[in-house]
């Protein structure tokens, strides 16, 4: 059985313009206090853990804050053999002492917050970071041994089809083992939602996701969820887990989990996570539960963006025809074609 634990870490140097996630540029002064927190919520929920299958520690930017603190944390998961460990990395962070470090603590993985590979587009996002550093990151994962992916974002404004072809052959260049490609996304209450003029353009979106299927199948990397391609047997474990509707530990805050059919989600602010944990209340801010009808749709609805797609069963017959061209059957399966992942909302809600 497969069973994750994702670990949140909210700190960061600069946030994005396009960023709504749980993160603040102005608590740092909490990282020790956080991070043994964290540690006590690990320890205290490992006995009733099944064996750890793969862990993720996002944020934030999880290589701001101290190396051995972070794997104090991890440390305290019980692992399974040959679990997969995955960190998120700024690479303005990343040094080849860092990387060691993570390795030597049992880091199997790692991920390059990118975005992109033009400097003007990445000022556009409000990113901070320098391209060299990326390529300097990847020299330093090649150097202690840990293979890495690669994250993108399309979509800024301004951008053309010609520098993103740039970034995805900058990308490749890196010699990564997975990409992710995402479309840039307007949230509300960011500095994006308020700037009109920045928002992407769906045709334009359209046209770079296609782009992105055409280059990266053709440097062999395997599409297998929406908007992630790997080298073969480097599919994250750990996302598969949500595309797959598997369990896992929430820890930190703001941090979702999914265990014994309940969804729930922790507090919000860091301050409000210390507080519980060191008061030895649970972190939890709220839980649902979905009946068995409402958890097969929802079920479905993430099959559907996988390449295994889902049973030729959930699409009834009469709705195949309206579907022509968006997906296709391979035995016994419905699996969303290039064109159909560009409208895969549109295909989900119609399984039954």
């Amino acid at each position: 059985m497969s069973f994750g634990v994702y670990v949140h870490v909210p700190f960061c140097r600069h946030r994005c313009d396009y960023c709504a996630f749980a993160t603040w540029t102005d608590r740092d002064h909490l990282v020790d206090a956080y991070l043994a927190a964290c540690r006590r919520q690990v320890l205290e929920a490992a006995p009733d853990l099944p064996p750890v299958t793969s862990a993720f520690v996002g944020g934030g930017t999880p290589s701001r804050v101290p190396a051995a603190a972070l794997l104090d944390v991890l440390a305290a998961v019980p692992f399974a053999p040959g679990a997969e460990i995955s960190i998120e990395c700024n690479p303005d962070d990343v040094t080849l002492e860092l990387l060691a470090a993570y390795r030597a603590g049992g880091v199997t993985r790692l991920s390059f917050g990118v975005q992109s590979m033009v400097p003007e587009v990445l000022a556009t996002l409000g990113r901070t970071h320098d391209p060299d550093n990326v390529r300097r990151a990847a020299d330093a994962a090649h150097a202690v041994g840990l293979p890495f992916n690669v994250d993108l974002i399309y979509g800024a404004a301004g951008e053309t089809l010609d520098q993103w072809s740039h970034t995805l052959d900058a990308a490749i260049a890196l010699e990564p083992v997975h990409v992710s490609a995402y479309g840039l996304t307007v949230e509300a209450g960011t500095p994006l939602a308020a700037d009109p003029a920045r928002h992407p353009d769906d045709d334009t979106q359209a046209d770079e996701y296609e782009l992105a299927t055409a280059r990266l199948a053709a440097a062999g990397f395997d599409w297998y969820e929406i908007s992630n391609w790997a080298r073969p047997g480097h599919e994250c474990r750990h996302n598969l887990l949500y595309w797959t509707e598997g369990e896992y530990l929430a820890v930190g805050c703001a941090a979702h989990g999914h265990r014994l059919g309940r969804r729930s989600w922790n507090v919000r602010t860091p301050e409000r996570y210390l507080a519980a944990i060191s008061e030895g209340r649970s972190p939890e801010a709220g839980a649902e539960a979905l009946d068995p009808a409402a958890r097969r749709v929802e079920s479905l609805q993430l099959a559907i963006r996988t390449r295994t797609g889902v049973p030729a069963s959930a699409v009834d017959p009469e709705v195949m025809a309206e579907l022509d061209g968006l997906v296709a059957t391979t035995d016994d399966r419905v699996v969303l074609t290039p064109r159909g992942r560009l409208l895969a909302n549109e295909v989900a809600i119609r399984l039954r």
